[in-house]
């Protein structure tokens, strides 16, 4: 697997809160994202359904389904995640996160023929 880097912490708050930023990318980013423990497809999963059922659907949720499907997740499966999460954390939110997913995927991108 290959190593995540990320250096969106130190890019943006780095010089306002230098803490978090290294909380952020070395820890958050650096440490448990590349935990071998759960593969990244799966950990991209985990983290789409944490955000929507937390109600986050800003840059960090769409961060974070560019990064799903970056990983491997089809159009087909995260409208099956979403759909199954939105009976789960809310109907509203499914309908959110839809409309942002709508604009990291198109129908059917990733599935295989």
């Amino acid at each position: 697997m290959e190593k995540i880097i990320q250096t969106a912490g130190r890019n943006q708050l780095g010089e306002f809160a230098p803490e978090f930023a290294h909380y952020n990318d070395d820890v958050l980013f650096g440490e448990n994202w590349n935990n071998q423990d759960i593969d990244v497809k799966t950990r991209s999963v985990i983290t789409v359904v944490a955000l929507m059922s937390s109600g986050i659907t800003d840059s960090s949720l769409v961060y974070h389904l560019k990064n799903a499907k970056a990983h491997g997740v089809t159009q087909k499966e995260i409208a099956a995640i979403i759909t199954h999460v939105a009976f789960y954390a809310g109907w509203p939110k499914g309908w959110a996160v839809f409309n942002l997913a709508k604009e990291v995927w198109e129908v059917n991108e990733g599935d295989l023929p």
